[in-house]
């Protein structure tokens, strides 16, 4: 069977299962087994595929199926233009944290930077690679996160420091800038979320409790201990949550309170400055 022959019958299967994105998914699990790109496909797309090349795109196209991600499947996902190994283990990496990864790298010229609640890494690891910091930990309550974050630290040849602990519990030193996207999903919203979500992310990565606020309020209050004196504490949202994270911060002692919206024009990030005054220790 040629290349063009399993692409275009790994599209009618996915088509079949109902999957909207089928001709995307069966692309990239393509390129992704026969190790080639959208040039080399269309040079060599008439030329026949290996048998094991056939039977590992068939097993791919059947996990797809399952509804298991497609990105871990390949095990990768594109992020800020760099690629990150993923694995269940760790929750994917969005195109919206794209955004707060950019204002985090704008602003850390020179700073200490600390990415709390790090899961693959995918925040540090950018803000090292493509910022000008001096020095960037990133900290997280899974190890198994942990391990597939230093993975990517190495892929990409950046200097980051990792701490494994419940929240700061580990975590040493003063920082500039605190950067988290916490798990924020209310748990009773979770049995409702896509299957790709529900079934195979980590819970640990998307729940912030009963009302999703719970990382939050905690990121909040222990953060003011790791802030120098004009320090910034940036956060992913979910959507419906700028008043509410908002309020927190205005309540814990926070200036500068911002909300910034998305591509889409609905509520993503949160930015607050620490002035340092009655510093609790």
């Amino acid at each position: 069977m040629t290349y063009s022959e399993l692409m275009t019958l790994g599209v009618q299967m996915l088509t079949d299962a109902g999957f909207e994105e089928a001709r995307t998914d069966a692309k990239i699990l393509l390129f992704s087994v026969c190790d080639m790109d959208f040039m080399t496909f269309l040079r060599d797309g008439m030329l026949p595929a290996s048998k094991q090349q056939e039977e590992c795109y068939f097993k791919a196209l059947e996990e797809r199926k399952k509804h298991k991600p497609v990105q871990y499947i390949i095990g990768e996902q594109e992020f800020c233009g760099l690629k990150f190994c993923v694995r269940p283990g760790v929750l994917i990496p969005r195109p919206e944290t794209e955004l707060l990864s950019e204002a985090v790298f704008r602003n850390a010229d020179g700073k200490r930077v600390l990415d709390m609640c790090t899961g693959s890494g995918c925040i540090a690891v950018t803000v090292a690679k493509l910022g000008n910091p001096s020095f960037v930990a990133a900290s997280d309550f899974s190890t198994d996160a942990l391990e597939i974050a230093k993975e990517n630290a190495c892929l990409q040849d950046v200097q980051v420091a990792f701490y494994q602990g419940d929240l700061f519990e580990t975590v040493e030193g003063m920082y500039d800038i605190i950067v988290s996207n916490p798990p924020y999903i209310r748990s009773k919203v979770i049995k409702d979320l896509m299957p790709e979500v529900r079934d195979y992310e980590p819970r640990l990565a998307l729940d912030g409790t009963e009302d999703g606020l719970y990382f939050y309020r905690r990121i909040c209050g222990e953060a003011k201990q790791f802030l120098n004196p004009e320090g910034r504490l940036m956060f992913e949202i979910g959507h419906d949550q700028g008043t509410e994270v908002s309020a927190l911060l205005s309540e814990e002692g926070y200036t500068a309170i911002e909300v910034k919206k998305d591509y889409a024009g609905l509520d993503r990030m949160v930015f607050a400055v620490w002035p340092g005054d009655n510093k609790e220790i």
